[in-house]
């Protein structure tokens, strides 16, 4: 019988094919997560913990393992973002506003993994309405990364958005997680963790029941501990929704079935763009080793040129808030969350969104707000769109040369907590987006997976990137990859 940290070290792959061969049952497997859970909490990375929901959902479970009737991820115990809905659990975007707001519905994507046979252990930190690149913004306080550099004792940044579902899994809290990314927010936490995690195509995976950030760009996906369990989670959160209007009427394939093939003839596109002045010296060494992998298993190398890629930060920010200002605008403190009463109506909308929003949010709405006004409206947000379809543009004439693009994921590894330089600045922290948010524009497939750990010890990301709903291709390039790289995650 293994022991309780044993089984929180299992991918969902091992853990279901233990769970098949009735090694261990779905609530020793629920049990051992929510013991590491509680010897844990330092990092942060639960906002709220539903260890009962999570016994009860072990129990059906096993019921149904033996009855020979499991679904395709019965009793894996998951980490869910606290930006999906949850019917009956708490949801709040990890805002001030949203306090005490318990949803009557469930999302598409947590619905179609509940119907799997997930256990939910509870909900993960996040960078308040999924702003952010650290996850510092949260009302609840920042993530704690898991990994310590070698020469400090420091905490460090879990990255951002999604840096309770990366830490969360990079501590053995979860077996895997849900993400969402609207610029970077699940690869770059990956990376910051050193775990693996796949934003796919626009449209792939239904947006409905999760709460709005930017609605042309917002995706959601998986965070976990290998590529195989991108591939399987993947599947299971994928499809058609009806009550999306975004979501793509597309097949969704068996993502497994692309790991391990034979990479040989395949085009690596390698942006000469992206090497950029005063790139991290370790981050370019590790970009450079990833090539060296992928040819030797004889793939062909070929620069390509992405060159509105230096707009691309400043169409994303202009674009992103300009959206979220609209969404945003549905938070009033009248039918739900928070209500700071005032003299009049008015006093009551500025009292609740002053307390209610915090200082990242509040910048982005006002940037979103005067972008879209009045004699403001052409000169930013129209010609932000029209550069967003030059970045297409330019991704679909690279793909005419390439099959997938390879580039580091974030400029440099974690950071610490409280950063002064990014505090001070915002526009430091936004360019830790540097690598990501093009793809984000383009609405394309792209994963990021842990490569090496850089001379301090922390770990480091590669970003595969694909055609749109070719994810096969980015699966088949990242499998090869980690079978080259090895990385091993904290012992």
């Amino acid at each position: 019988m293994k022991t309780m940290t044993d089984l929180t070290k299992l991918t969902i792959s091992q853990a279901r094919e233990g769970l098949q061969k009735k090694a261990f049952s779905a609530g020793e497997l629920v049990r051992a997560y929510l013991s590491e859970m509680e010897k844990k909490r330092k990092t942060n990375a639960y906002v709220l913990e539903t260890p009962e929901v999570a016994l009860q959902q072990a129990e059906v479970s096993d019921k149904k393992y033996a009855a020979g009737a499991a679904g395709a991820l019965e009793g894996i115990p998951l980490g869910i973002k606290d930006l999906f809905c949850t019917k009956g659990i708490r949801t709040t975007a990890c805002s001030h506003i949203l306090d005490g707001f318990v949803p009557q519905y469930e999302s598409t994507v947590t619905q179609k993994l509940l119907d799997a046979g997930v256990a939910v252990l509870g909900k993960l930190n996040m960078d308040e309405f999924a702003m952010g690149g650290s996850n510092e913004t949260s009302y609840y306080g920042p993530v704690i990364n898991p990994w310590k550099a070698k020469d400090s004792a420091a905490d460090l940044v879990a990255g951002g958005s999604s840096g309770g579902s990366a830490a969360a899994v990079a501590a053995g809290i979860c077996a895997a997680a849900t993400g969402t990314d609207t610029g970077g927010s699940i690869r770059q936490p990956s990376a910051f963790c050193g775990v693996t995690g796949i934003k796919p195509t626009y449209g792939r995976c239904s947006r409905y029941g999760i709460i709005a950030f930017a609605s042309s760009l917002d995706q959601a996906g998986p965070i976990a501990k290998d590529v195989r369990d991108c591939a399987i989670l993947l599947k299971t959160m994928s499809g058609h929704d009806a009550k999306d209007s975004t979501s793509a009427q597309v097949d969704v394939p068996d993502f497994e079935k692309f790991l391990g093939q034979d990479i040989k003839g395949m085009r690596i596109g390698i942006p000469k763009e992206y090497r950029v002045e005063g790139l991290n010296k370790e981050v370019e060494k590790y970009w450079d080793e990833g090539i060296a992998m992928l040819k030797s298993r004889g793939a062909e190398i070929v620069e390509i040129s992405l060159p509105h890629t230096k707009y691309a930060l400043a169409t994303y920010y202009i674009i992103a808030p300009a959206e979220a200002s609209a969404n945003l605008a549905r938070y009033d403190g009248i039918r739900y969350g928070l209500r700071v009463n005032g003299e009049h109506l008015d006093n009551l909308y500025i009292n609740t969104r002053s307390e209610g929003f915090g200082k990242e949010v509040k910048r982005r709405i006002m940037m979103g707000t005067y972008v879209l006004s009045a004699g403001y409206y052409d000169a930013y947000y129209l010609k932000a769109q029209k550069v967003r379809r030059k970045i297409v543009e330019d991704f679909e004439a690279a793909f005419e040369k390439c099959d997938v693009i390879l580039t580091p994921t974030a400029p440099t590894p974690a950071f610490p907590i409280g950063d002064k330089s990014m505090q001070e600045n915002p526009i430091t922290m936004w360019l830790n987006d540097v690598f990501t948010v093009s793809v984000s524009l383009a609405g394309l497939p792209a994963m990021s997976l842990p490569i090496g750990l850089s001379s301090n010890g922390l770990p480091l990301g590669l970003q595969v990137i694909g055609r749109a709903f070719e994810e096969g291709d980015v699966f088949k390039i990242a499998s090869a990859l980690e079978s080259d790289a090895k990385f091993e995650g904290i012992k």
